[in-house]
């Protein structure tokens, strides 16, 4: 093998070494106990679980298939605990036999350990298509892996439970996908060892028939459900009909979908978490139920209240209905699938905040929410999202306590889903004594934004797991957007084996060589710029994308105070959200003259156009907010001509970044419109869900004429056919109107500009222009261009 490939081995040695006889546990694992039994008892036989992992060996690596021979251990052969297991297999004899033997105590540590192998003893990389794809060509040919130096590694779990999605990831990145995507996806969960996934798809049948037991319509649920990109809000209780209704088609298709995905997922040995009733109704409860008590939520986020989509309905959990509905839920999604893992997902209080804080009557609350899922299955685990302690300042020790211990210990599960950045785990001294799991959120709404916090996830979950008293019982990736910054992902993933902190610097240069397949100093170079800055964010920010040119300013440019970059941003008027820069633009500039610099070593590397057409458009984008400013103030002087030519240089700049994106399928527009499309089954239904698909990544939620929606460019993204007929056209509007305002000697129209706007995006919204879906251009030349092209400018605009 190459010698650098060698080289992760010897590095990698004495960890595999602590991990063959070191095992750390939690006092929360013991909490859980009877949980992880019942799992264990009612796992898919042996016989399904290596089947499974073996499709997809055939999938990701079919040239090698017969190289690998994969088995089930008992955790008996593990200390009791969850493991892999890595040898050389004893029957290699000649080409043709099995070389290495993997075995793990599920389907997906068996495919754990496959990908550890690839990973650290032949220099592989596994990521997901959009980013790259996976880098399988250092794998060397069957017949000459490289073998294991030791009779076997054992790499056992330090904690059982590795969580994966967040609620909205099913409407932000899942929406539109078919069996085939799904596929793919649960291949790389299992390879990079989640085992409880949320398993939401379909959900909207089984609540129509349970539904129907309470006599309410089909007709009444059109007002319900919104639309298919727009249903994990919908679940939430935040809107109801938004994007919809829901053709009829759609029930059926996603439950045929649903049962595909689940049934594959038990076949590996996952647990997927599948939804409960959190008291979310349709409106027609209120006449058919008069003495139930029900509450009408307050608006979120829809203009003016619109009572077309805002202010749904609450079940009070106190209301005998509440278990009545939890149970029927419960027994029609095991009347479906034949099975449950036994752990539902429930956040009643997501962004809906219980009427009263008094803690009786919180416990009260939180035991009949549970009481719903125990009476449709008396073993029951509730998984629940902390988020809302995060940003709820209803939730101060006591209510939280109240609700937290209003479940038996072990009944209850929470998620720390912002850990890497605001943990609650030390604040709540350990969820008051709940289990819990470790998160990573990372993205918000699938912006497309080159961020991280390395550090935090190489030592976080290890630091809460050996803290005094630990409740922690996993790790998870509660992200509401994927396939975005591979490099987060992959470290992410391994935490769920890592018994100590990882040396990020020295797991990175790993990485480089991993994810392009070759050692290049100069990209080694750059990874270590990035580790330092845009993957070092401490700032504690909240990163949602707001660069100027996908989250435009929807205010009159005189309110705008400063010019300069580092102080930009703070407005009179508050609806401007300022661009989040939290590293020196000149560093990573630098890191990108460096990227390009190894093109013609990497040029055929598919991992590295997608990180090089990445880093350029991050380097540019930050350069637009700059170039923003500097309009802006050229307007507040009154400075005609250097306002209307920098507002030029900023359409051409918009432009370019189009064309550079252009350069690789991860950044396209067309797939997400087109795998809408696909779904439909009429013209009426390619329609609607071209305009759900259009509407999601633009205005979000609703507007009036001359009101935006309060939600606008939430789920921005920067794809090639968004930006030069969407972003690029809105900002020549804005800048139509300061030039108009200049020359005419009259403020800004903010109201004039509003409607352009606004009439602009309906109009887009409700187009049916088509959009390629393969990539075109040459990724490396097109990032010199452009690199070429603004250099004297980046260089000098962070000075």
């Amino acid at each position: 093998m190459a010698p650098p490939f060698a080289a992760v081995f010897l590095i990698f040695l004495s960890i595999f070494t602590t991990f063959s006889t070191s095992f750390s546990s939690t006092i929360g694992v013991g909490y859980i106990s009877r949980l992880l039994d019942i799992q264990d008892r009612e796992r898919a036989p042996s016989s399904v679980q290596v089947a499974a992992a073996r499709g997809v060996l055939r999938r990701l690596l079919p040239s090698h298939l017969s190289s690998f021979d994969f088995q089930i251990l008992s955790k008996d052969a593990c200390g009791g605990e969850s493991c892999f297991l890595i040898r050389n297999h004893r029957a290699f004899r000649r080409p043709g036999d099995p070389e290495i033997l993997i075995a793990g105590v599920t389907g997906v540590e068996i495919l754990a350990g496959l990908h550890w192998y690839l990973k650290h003893w032949c220099g592989a990389h596994i990521s997901w298509d959009k980013t790259g794809g996976s880098q399988l060509f250092s794998a060397p040919k069957p017949g000459s892996l490289p073998l294991i130096k030791s009779d076997e590694i054992i790499v056992k779990r330090p904690i059982p439970l590795n969580y994966y999605q967040n609620a909205v990831t099913s409407s932000y990145s899942f929406a539109w996908w078919d069996w085939e995507r799904w596929e793919k996806e649960i291949d790389w969960m299992a390879l990079q060892g989640i085992n409880m996934p949320l398993a939401f798809t379909g959900q909207e049948a089984i609540w129509r028939k349970v539904f129907q037991k309470f006599n309410i319509s089909n007709s009444d649920l059109d007002d319900f459900f919104g639309g298919p990109a727009f249903l994990a809000w919908s679940r939430m209780g935040n809107l109801h009909k938004w994007g919809g209704p829901l053709p009829h088609s759609w029930f059926d298709q996603q439950l045929i979908l649903q049962k595909k995905v689940i049934g594959r997922m038990f076949e590996l040995g996952m647990t997927p978490v599948l939804p409960a009733f959190s008291g979310n109704i349709p409106a027609a409860f209120k006449q058919i139920y008069p003495s139930a008590k029900i509450t009408r939520l307050g608006n979120w986020f829809s203009v003016q209240s619109d009572p077309r989509w805002c202010c749904t309905y609450l079940l009070d959990a106190m209301d005998p209905l509440f278990v009545e509905i939890g149970r029927a839920f419960i027994e029609q999604q095991l009347k479906e699938y034949g099975r449950t893992s036994h752990v539902y997902n429930c956040d009643t209080f997501d962004e809906n905040t219980p009427p009263v804080d008094d803690v009786e009557y919180i416990s009260s609350l939180g035991a009949a929410i549970f009481g719903g899922m125990q009476a449709g299955d008396s073993s029951a685990v509730w998984l629940m999202q902390g988020w809302m302690f995060s940003y709820d300042p209803f939730w101060r020790p006591q209510q939280m306590k109240a609700l937290l211990h209003s479940v038996s210990l072990g009944r209850l599960v929470v998620l720390d889903l912002y850990a890497e950045v605001k943990p609650i785990w030390i604040a709540s001294e350990q969820f008051y004594g709940v289990p819990y799991i470790w998160c990573m959120l990372h993205n918000f709404a699938g912006n497309v934004e080159m961020y991280g916090i390395l550090d935090s996830i190489a030592s976080g979950p290890i630091e809460a797991r050996s803290s005094p008293y630990s409740t922690m019982v996993g790790v998870g990736m509660s992200m509401e957007g994927i396939e975005q910054n591979p490099v987060v992902y992959d470290l992410m993933s391994e935490m769920a084996f890592q018994h100590n902190k990882v040396d990020v610097k020295k797991w990175l240069y790993q990485y480089s060589i991993r994810r392009y397949g070759h050692s290049v100093p100069s990209i080694q170079d750059a990874w270590d710029v990035l580790y330092h800055t845009i993957y070092n964010c401490t700032d504690g920010a909240y990163d949602k994308n707001r660069d100027v040119i996908v989250a435009f300013p929807d205010v009159d440019p005189s309110s705008i105070e400063g010019s300069d970059r580092h102080d930009a941003g703070r407005l009179q008027d508050a609806i401007f959200e300022r661009p989040h820069l939290w590293y020196p633009t000149s560093e990573v500039i630098r890191a990108l003259k460096l990227f390009i610099a190894s093109g013609d070593q990497l040029s055929g590397s598919n991992t590295y156009r997608y990180d090089l057409v990445d880093l350029t458009r991050q380097a540019l984008a930050k350069y637009s907010n700059e170039l923003f400013f500097r309009i802006v103030k050229a307007y507040q002087l009154d400075d005609l001509n250097t306002t209307v030519s920098l507002s030029q240089q900023f359409l051409e700049l918009v432009n370019d970044i189009d064309t550079l994106v252009a350069c690789h399928e991860g950044f396209l527009l067309g797939p997400w419109l087109q795998s809408a499309k696909q779904l439909a089954q009429d013209e009426q239904q390619e329609k609607q869900y071209e305009w759900n698909a259009r509407t999601q990544i633009t205005m979000w939620f609703d507007n009036t004429e001359e009101e935006a929606s309060l939600l606008r460019d939430y789920g921005n993204k920067y794809w090639s056919g968004l930006l030069s007929d969407y972003y690029g056209p809105r900002a020549a509007i804005y800048f139509k109107f300061l030039k108009e305002s200049l020359e005419n000697g009259y403020a800004f129209p903010l109201s004039n500009w509003r409607s352009g706007w606004i009439k602009l995006t309906n109009d887009w919204q409700s187009s049916r222009k088509v959009y390629p879906v393969k990539s075109n251009g040459d990724a490396v030349d097109t990032s010199r261009w452009l690199y070429n092209k603004y250099l004297q400018v980046l260089e000098s605009y962070d000075q």
